[in-house]
């Protein structure tokens, strides 16, 4: 493996702890951008954070070896999950720009390394950060105007989704970047409880603390202190537990929040309190595995509710806390994480986000040693982005000449919305069946897309096409492209970019949607339509058969959606272009319109 790959502009920028030796044949770039962060913030770190680009938190280490890390034989934490790992594509190349700070990432950070990345010659970006929910506009938004011009250049983003869980709360909305939602994998991270009328409940834990005995179990309200409220204590908060009710037993808390901080934290408090142990009933129904500093164990609100059933019902309950251990085979699996961001678009329901989904439920990566430990389990979509990041990797190691979108295309259309044991897969925590506002095109499947048989593809131009549909004005429209584009076409309405999934945001009886596909399978082939409709919904395709006789050729179809019952929301469904050696599948997503013109007549 030469030093750097041939083209390579990139250098290794000196700062603190970090100088350009640190770099070596792996990673061969390394850039840190602080000047929207001074500019809000002044120029002193309120936390530790390395004035370079090491890391000092984790999360980046954590993320880059899920997208490349090398092999390596016996990976753990703390014995936990042991065995064989590497990243998605670990043959390849990682550059570092690092623009985020203990307070967060600042536009002009964002946009300078963009730019930096696009002139050194990266061939992916993997952006595992983003804006909450709602996202602004795409010309007010760092991240979807960098990502533009990244891709205007050849270059794929593939971003994160978000944390946040609710209907509609997906990020990073542009239909340039390809967008990941989280979802599980089939390996868990238990701890046992048992209950002294001898129930054994599973709790989710990464704490190897456990007790050696039963002892007295209470509910956090009953042990509230100083001024604090029963349902103030409840929620284990700073300084609200009573020593003397607390000492040597173990408390039931409450949790709200979703970070990882504030539930390390509830265990830090009873800690300090007196209490040997932990029940956290997470009220969000996460499944995130915490590494508690005292014997504790997560459940969900049912649960926790059997649980504070049984103390008060009984004179002197009690309780034992067992270590964590991992579980394998857990199933169904995959599951969309309950904390994943979901659909529909905030900004354009004609585009459906986020585009697949990925593990992101207790991923075991690297971590930066002045974080800690060498390794780390973590949760969230900036786990899930860069497994897509690396399966992206091996679709341009092995077509280099493919666009940003044909790649996205090859991702999206071999997506599977099954789980391992072919069933539908569900949606945390309410395990209903999961939808495309969940998974978007589904769980990827790397064995599949390096053959996609047919691709959606798009140019620049489409995406500037796509934001005049939008209404954009010549000054916005320059805010993101930064040239001199014009809107001298426009598509009739946003539904036409030639994205690999359908939404149709607003049926009024009758619409259709035009698509282009290439071939990029065998040069003779013929594809037939296989259609799933929305309820409500008959879905023509024209014309139903593709018939193909070289490679790269492309061929136009239509899809015709009518209302023929009146229904409420969003329905789904899938169209299918299939032969025997291929299937290429897009999502439909349609609302009827409401009123009387939604309705058949």
């Amino acid at each position: 493996m030469p030093a750097v790959p041939p083209g390579w502009k990139g250098q290794c920028q000196s700062g603190e702890g970090f100088n350009s030796s640190s770099c070596n044949r792996k990673v061969i770039g390394a850039r840190y951008y602080r000047s929207g962060y001074e500019a809000a913030e002044g120029d002193s770190d309120a936390k530790k954070s390395f004035r370079s680009a090491r890391d000092s938190t984790g999360h980046g280490s954590h993320t880059a070896s899920i997208a490349a890390g090398r092999f390596v034989a016996n990976m753990n934490y703390k014995g936990l999950a042991s065995g064989g790992a590497r990243g998605g594509a670990p043959m390849a190349r990682i550059a570092v720009y690092k623009t985020c700070w203990d307070s967060g990432c600042y536009d002009v950070d964002l946009l300078a390394a963009f730019d930096d990345a696009i002139r050194d010659g990266v061939h992916i970006l993997s952006l595992s950060l983003g804006a909450e929910s709602p996202q602004g506009d795409y010309f007010s938004d760092a991240i979807s105007v960098g990502s533009f011009h990244a891709v205007s250049r050849g270059v794929l983003v593939v971003a994160s989704a978000g944390n946040e869980g609710s209907a509609g709360s997906a990020t990073n909305l542009a239909p340039w970047m390809l967008t990941v939602a989280a979802s599980s994998t089939d390996r868990d991270f238990t701890s046992d409880i048992m209950l002294g009328n001898g129930a054994k409940i599973m709790g989710e834990s990464l704490s190897l603390f456990e007790m050696n005995a039963s002892t007295r179990i209470i509910s956090a309200s009953a042990a509230n202190g100083g001024y604090f409220t029963p349902y103030q204590s409840s929620y284990c908060l700073e300084s609200s537990l009573n020593k003397t009710k607390s000492k040597g037993k173990v408390l039931v808390c409450r949790h709200a929040e979703s970070s990882t901080e504030s539930k390390v934290e509830k265990s830090k408090i009873v800690k300090a309190a007196g209490g040997v142990g932990m029940i956290l009933i997470d009220e969000t129904d996460q499944d995130v595995a915490i590494p508690f500093v005292i014997p504790s164990a997560i459940v969900g609100k049912k649960t926790g509710e059997k649980i504070l059933s049984y103390l008060r019902t009984t004179r002197k309950p009690e309780s034992r806390i067992f270590g964590a251990k991992t579980v394998l085979g857990a199933h169904p699996a995959p599951r969309v994480a309950a904390f994943s961001s979901k659909g529909p678009n905030a900004l354009n329901p004609e585009i459906l986000k986020p585009d697949v989904t990925a593990p992101g439920l207790n991923i075991l990566a690297a971590w930066s040693p002045a974080a800690g430990n060498m390794f780390n389990i973590l949760s969230g979509t900036s786990m899930a982005c860069p497994h897509v990041t690396g399966i992206a990797t091996l679709v341009k190691a092995v077509h280099p000449s493919w666009s940003p979108s044909a790649i996205k295309s090859a991702i999206l259309t071999t997506a599977t919305i099954l789980d391992k044991h072919h069933r539908p897969i569900i949606a945390d925590p309410e395990q209903r069946r999961a939808n495309a506002f969940d998974y978007g095109s589904g769980f990827v499947n790397p064995a599949r897309v390096l053959d996609p048989g047919l691709i959606y593809d798009l140019k620049p131009a489409d995406f500037v096409a796509f934001l005049c549909s939008l209404g954009y004005d010549p000054r916005s429209l320059h805010q993101v492209t930064r040239d001199n584009s014009t809107c001298d076409r426009a598509f009739s309405t946003a539904s036409d970019l030639n994205y690999p999934s359908i939404s149709v945001p607003n049926l009024k009886d009758n619409f259709s949607v035009t698509r282009i596909v290439t071939n990029v399978g065998k040069a003779k082939s013929v594809y037939k339509a296989v259609v799933s409709p929305p309820p409500g919904v008959r879905v023509s395709v024209i014309p139903n058969r593709l018939i193909f006789s070289r490679i790269g050729q492309k061929i136009n179809f239509t899809v015709n959606f009518k209302v023929t019952a009146p229904s409420k929301g969003y329905a789904f469904g899938l169209l299918s272009w299939r032969n025997r050696r291929s299937q290429v599948t897009s999502p439909l997503v349609v609302r009827v319109a409401p009123g009387k013109n939604g309705l058949v007549r």
